[in-house]
């Protein structure tokens, strides 16, 4: 595989965790998805998909069996998952739906899907517990991010300052470009603290979605907050972008594992 990156890791984030952020590098699917396409719920062969998972699972530090997937519905929904849970998405049915999961059990691989939309991996090494998330704009706007801390906090006694949080590549505010019911669903949310992600040019606005989410962290007690500056939408050599390729592409896996 030579000089492909596959992953991008965390630089803050204490040892007991695997983590990463996939690429669109070093896999081996074709056509619309070359090449690394870990989402079998894309119309990709999934002896691909599972080639693909378990090239980012040598390099994170986990395997195909170990992930747990679901059927994102840019809702608000929390799943709370076990070790039996394990192969839920590739080799077993997905049976609840939602937008995040969260586990205290080792060995399990949490892992949501995004080509713009905003991952987020959560890891308190006190309570031994994690948490992964996907929060596009509807997401964010119903504060998805701040409820999965809070269920940490109620399932396993998380305290929000212990917990590492890394807010992963996703479409910046270079390229988010919306119609007014974006900022007009992150002011009802944040109020005057949405101001600093918003910026209106013309009759359109570009939102930080990077931004907000931290904003929503903090406001949720956490922080220590690593930010992946990448851009989904600028960078289409590196990663999937659904702004920029519509439905004929693959999509971008965040992983988190307690080791």
């Amino acid at each position: 595989m030579g000089d492909t990156q596959i992953v991008i890791g965390s630089k803050t984030f204490p040892e007991g965790v695997a983590l990463g952020f996939s690429t669109r590098q070093g896999g081996v699917s074709e056509g619309i998805y070359k090449s690394m396409n870990p989402d079998p719920r894309r119309e990709d062969l999934i002896e691909n998909v599972i080639e693909n998972c378990r090239r980012l699972g040598d390099v994170v530090g986990f395997t195909p069996e170990d992930m747990v997937m679901t059927d994102q519905i840019h809702e608000d929904t929390i799943i709370k998952v076990t070790e039996e849970d394990r192969g839920i998405g590739l080799f077993k049915q997905i049976e609840t739906n939602g937008d995040a999961f969260i586990t205290n059990s080792k060995n399990v691989a949490l892992t949501v899907f995004t080509a713009d939309c905003t991952p987020i991996l959560l890891y308190d090494p006190i309570r031994k517990a994690i948490g992964a998330v996907h929060s596009g704009w509807r997401g964010t706007a119903i504060d998805i991010v701040g409820k999965t801390v809070a269920q940490m906090s109620l399932e396993y006694g998380c305290k929000p300052e212990n917990i590492y949080s890394v807010i992963g590549p996703c479409i910046s505010a270079c390229c988010f470009e919306t119609q007014g019911e974006v900022p007009s669903a992150m002011r009802e949310l944040l109020g005057d603290d949405a101001e600093c992600s918003i910026t209106r040019t013309g009759d359109k606005y570009h939102v930080d979605l990077k931004l907000i989410n931290k904003l929503l962290l903090e406001r949720a007690g956490v922080n220590k907050i690593e930010i992946i500056k990448n851009c989904t939408a600028c960078e289409t050599d590196m990663f999937w972008s659904h702004r920029r390729m519509g439905l004929q592409r693959g999509s971008l896996a965040a992983v988190i594992m307690l080791t």
